[in-house]
Formats: C-alpha cells, sequence, structure tokens
C-alpha cells in the first residue's frame, strides 16, 4: 500500500500539478500534534488554499460561518443570529441573475454535520483523507478522469456552483470535478486555466495505479493522431 507521500508524488508527476494535493478528513475530534485553524477565513474553499500552501490544521463547524453556502454544503447548521447571514448571500444572488433559489435543492450536501475538519497537503495529512482536491489543467486533469474510468472508479458530471459541493458529490460518486465558481477563484487565487477534480479517499489508490497505463496510452494515441492528422489533412 502506497504512503501519502508516494501518492502526492504520483499525483503531482503525472498532472503536473502546480498547487499541492489537498486532502480533507472529517473527524470526530482533532488529531494529535495537528493545530487548530489560526485567524479567520472567508470562506471554506479559503482552507483549500491554506492547505495547497503547505499549512496542515483542523477547523470546527464555527470556522466556517462566514461562508453560508458552504456551510450549506457541509451541512452545517447557521446559528439563528447569522441565518441572515445565508439569506442575504442567497439572495443577491438570485437578484443578479447568478442563481434560482430552486436550485439550491439539487446541490449535493454531506450527510452528517462534522465535528472536526482537517485540512492538510496530501503527503503531510495527519490522519487519511476523506477526499482529495485537486486544481489543474484541463488537459491534465482529464488523465485523472480517464485513470478512474479504468478502475472502474465512477465519475460524475461537472457539478455546477458552488464549487465546494464537489466535496459531497465525490464522496457520494468517487470522482467529481468543478469548473470553479467565481467565489472559489476569488478566495483561492485559482488561475483562469485551472479547475478541480476532487477524489474520495477511499478511491486515490486504485486511481493512481491506472495513472501510468493512462499516461502511457495517451502518449501512444497522440502519435497515432498526429500521423493521422499529417497524412489525412487536405486542403479544402
Amino acid at each position: 500500500m502506497r504512503s501519502l507521500v508516494e501518492l502526492e508524488q504520483i499525483l503531482t508527476a503525472a498532472l503536473e500539478l502546480r498547487r499541492r494535493p489537498v486532502a480533507i478528513a472529517f473527524a470526530d475530534s482533532a488529531p494529535a500534534g495537528t493545530p487548530a485553524l489560526k485567524g479567520t477565513q472567508p470562506a471554506g474553499c479559503s482552507f483549500w488554499r491554506l492547505a495547497a500552501d503547505g499549512a496542515a490544521f483542523y477547523t470546527v463547524p464555527a470556522d466556517h460561518l462566514n461562508c453560508p453556502v458552504g456551510s450549506y454544503t457541509h451541512n452545517i447548521a447557521v446559528p439563528p443570529e447569522r441565518e441572515a447571514e445565508l439569506t442575504g448571500a442567497l439572495s443577491l444572488m438570485a437578484d443578479v441573475g447568478y442563481i434560482k433559489m430552486a436550485e439550491m435543492r439539487s446541490i449535493p450536501r454531506l450527510e452528517q454535520s462534522p465535528k472536526v475538519i482537517v485540512y492538510a497537503p496530501l503527503a503531510a495529512s495527519p490522519i487519511a483523507p476523506d477526499v482529495v482536491v485537486l486544481s489543474g489543467r484541463p488537459s491534465k486533469l482529464m488523465l485523472l478522469h480517464e485513470a478512474a474510468s479504468s478502475a472502474g472508479i465512477a465519475t460524475t458530471p461537472l457539478p455546477g456552483r458552488p464549487t465546494c459541493m464537489a466535496v459531497p458529490a465525490a464522496l457520494s460518486g468517487g470522482v467529481a470535478s468543478s469548473l470553479g465558481c467565481i467565489g472559489n477563484r476569488v478566495y483561492t487565487d485559482l488561475g483562469d486555466d485551472e479547475f478541480y477534480s476532487v477524489i474520495a479517499g477511499s478511491d486515490l489508490g486504485g486511481v493512481c495505479d491506472a495513472l501510468d497505463t493512462i499516461l502511457s496510452a495517451n502518449r501512444t494515441l497522440a502519435d497515432y493522431h498526429r500521423e493521422r492528422r499529417e497524412t489525412l489533412a487536405r486542403p479544402a
């Protein structure tokens, strides 16, 4: 069984990742030696940025309340005194034509409210991740989806906004990707040429096992298609 260090090395090299893969784990208590989040952040996806930059820490539900939509996808109850923030954020999105209130019913959510959420670079995760968040270029994350399919791991269609719903979607579907909503892109500095894929932790080994074969197959097929283009393309 490969270590988390090895799995991060495989993903980074095979997919040419520019940011470290982020491990997210839902736990009953904080792992020994892992510090609590310092300070505050405007959104739950901000924690992805911190972990991709090398930080390992845990959060509690109260740390997520600055993002009412992220609280919704993570099944975190909003206290009465902050309910107006959720209503206000959703009303703004509806008023500017960004989202319809009816869409909220179709957004995936965690099945249970988390007690502690641990974030870390994959190789430094203190416990086994429930999901791993990758950000990368389309041509590279396509390889990840092909590897998942090759390994018999389910993939879900690209979900829309909000990006954070890819976490519960992956937990129920193996691999989920998101093009990255505007809020996420502001909070994480995601590149305009990047999007996300989220892998269920239980499927991480299977995806990595299949990557070598998929990379080799793509190199062979690239040569094949280049030759066909040279041979078959004719000017009109």
